[in-house]
């Protein structure tokens, strides 16, 4: 009988240590507890494994005794591991919750300042496209110099070079000329008209904390100008942790790029600096005697100073410096033995200053004010042989502004007013192109939740031109979320452009024979 009994018991363990279990589970989105369809469920160290059906549900079946770890996995989503004893105790289907990877989340979190509004990008009718974090500081690194690359990288972006020989380029979006674009820094205009001129060429990514790409019309915040898009250069704001960068960069045509940035924020006071040197040395790879690259030196300087009154105040002051000389042409020239043969150049010499201000008093937690302020100095010559072009533009930008955050809507309203004066010099007997505008706008903007999946944002706009009459430019976007992976966006507006010799075809040819505009024969454009 004891024989038996322990052949018996044998038996029992030897059959429970080749029993096999079914696991049965249900993956699920953490955030939205949508199912998650092609999901994967891994039991590691075997061969067992399986993928979510259409409801999400899956099964896995001849799972041996003992320990186990359950690895499961989705694109976009962090990987989970669970450690289970089989068999269980209850033999039901088991719900698992997967969070999305940080990629996905930092996206998510991005706030744009472009359009004023508290939400995040993924929750914006407009189409938005920002460049931040690690994106940034690698084409900024591949490109230290300039902004050129980070942009013609977006898609639905285009730098295109308008001189061959000063390097100068231009940005288009959607496919329109450069001049429909309009370039903000801040929410500053201190890249329009005549200081549009070399401004891709001019603003270094150091200092930006991101870069907002709106693709297609902002009219009703900006003005009529932004009819193809808007790209706002947000720099770098003062935090707890004191920031310090430094970047030294040659290249193989002898260029060099030195810049720094410091920041750091105290009890009642925070400050930024950015200075930088950019040296361009001239190249000729296909050896023709012209340059592809232009010779330049190019200093910058932006210092900025916060001041935090109470946890409701902050006023901030900054100054941006810079001053280039960047010439261009026959590469015999250039080196200084130019003769009746080797005589052509083209020369720039840039100076561009501009001051900003800035008052941000929130009222409570729902309620905001901000009041800003630019005042612009931009200098110019182009110099070529037997021709000179120069000229100086001042311009002034001031804006008041209200925004009001509830559960389901945002409102944003206010009133800007724009200067823009450009006094050319006396270099010939061609008549000047002078001109002085003003413009003083009011607008109205309200982003509201219609349900769920949908949300509409709407404004509306008029502007007041002092050569030009009065604008009304009404505008609405709409956001439709599919589902939490898949969303669409469909928006337009209307928008003006005020006539100017500032344009691609006018800069490709330095402005020669290029005519004085006559309000009374010309009209905006409208789109």
């Amino acid at each position: 009988m004891k024989r038996i009994a322990v052949l018996l018991a044998m038996l029992f363990s030897a059959v429970l240590a080749n029993a096999q279990y079914i696991y049965k589970a249900v993956v699920k989105d953490a955030n939205t507890n949508e199912t998650l369809a092609g999901a994967t469920i891994k039991v590691l160290g075997t061969a067992l494994g399986t993928s979510t059906d259409k409801s999400g549900a899956a099964v896995i079946s001849g799972i041996p005794q003992g320990t186990q770890i359950i690895q499961f996995s989705y694109v976009g989503f962090e990987t989970r591991t669970d450690t289970m004893v089989f068999p269980l105790t209850l033999d039901t289907t088991a719900v698992i919750l997967l969070q999305s990877a940080e990629e996905e989340s930092e996206l998510e979190e991005v706030q744009v300042s472009a359009t004023r509004s508290t939400r995040t990008i993924a929750n914006i009718p407009t189409r938005i496209e920002v460049i931040a974090g690690e994106e940034l500081d690698e084409k900024g690194n591949m490109k230290p110099g300039d902004i050129r690359m980070l942009l013609a990288e977006s898609t639905g972006i285009q730098t295109q070079q308008t001189s061959a020989t000063s390097g100068n380029s231009s940005i288009r979006i959607q496919g329109l000329d450069g001049k429909y674009t309009q370039i903000i820094r801040d929410g500053f205009p201190l890249y329009s008209g005549f200081s549009g001129g070399l401004g891709l060429l001019q603003i270094a990514p150091l200092d930006l904390q991101q870069v907002e790409v709106i693709k297609g019309s902002s009219s009703t915040l900006y003005g009529g100008g932004a009819i193809a898009g808007l790209v706002n250069l947000v720099s770098k704001k003062p935090t707890e942790e004191r920031q310090l960068n430094f970047l030294l960069n040659g290249t193989s045509a002898l260029g060099l790029d030195a810049s720094g940035f410091y920041a750091q924020k105290l009890k009642k006071t925070g400050f930024t600096v950015y200075a930088a040197y950019n040296h361009g040395t001239a190249y000729d790879p296909s050896d023709i005697g012209l340059t592809a690259i232009p010779k330049f030196n190019r200093f910058t300087l932006n210092p900025k100073l916060f001041v935090y009154f109470n946890e409701k105040t902050t006023l901030s002051v900054g100054l941006n410096t810079m001053t280039e000389k960047r010439i261009g042409g026959n590469l015999e020239y250039i080196k200084g033995k130019g003769d009746a043969v080797h005589s052509y150049f083209e020369e720039n010499q840039t100076g561009r200053y501009s001051s900003q201000t800035e008052l941000d008093y929130r009222l409570n937690d729902n309620e905001k004010f901000v009041f800003r302020n630019s005042v612009s100095y931009y200098d110019r010559s182009i110099n070529l042989p037997g021709y000179r072009f120069s000229g100086l533009q001042i311009s002034t930008y001031s804006e008041a502004n209200y925004s009001r955050t509830g559960e389901r809507a945002e409102w944003v309203a206010g009133v800007n007013f724009l200067t823009d004066n450009f006094s050319e010099d006396k270099n010939s007997t061609f008549p000047l192109r002078n001109y002085n505008y003003n413009t003083l706008g009011a607008f109205v903007q309200n982003t509201f939740n219609a349900s769920e999946k949908i949300t509409l944002e709407s404004g509306i706009r008029g502007d007041y031109h002092n050569d030009y009459g009065f604008f009304f430019l009404p505008r609405i976007s709409a956001l439709w979320k599919i589902n939490s992976h898949f969303s669409t966006r469909l928006g337009g507006g209307l928008g003006y452009k005020a006539p100017s010799v500032f344009t691609e075809d006018a800069e490709r040819i330095q402005f020669r024979n290029v005519m004085t505009i006559n309000v009374n024969d010309t009209k905006t454009e409208r789109s």
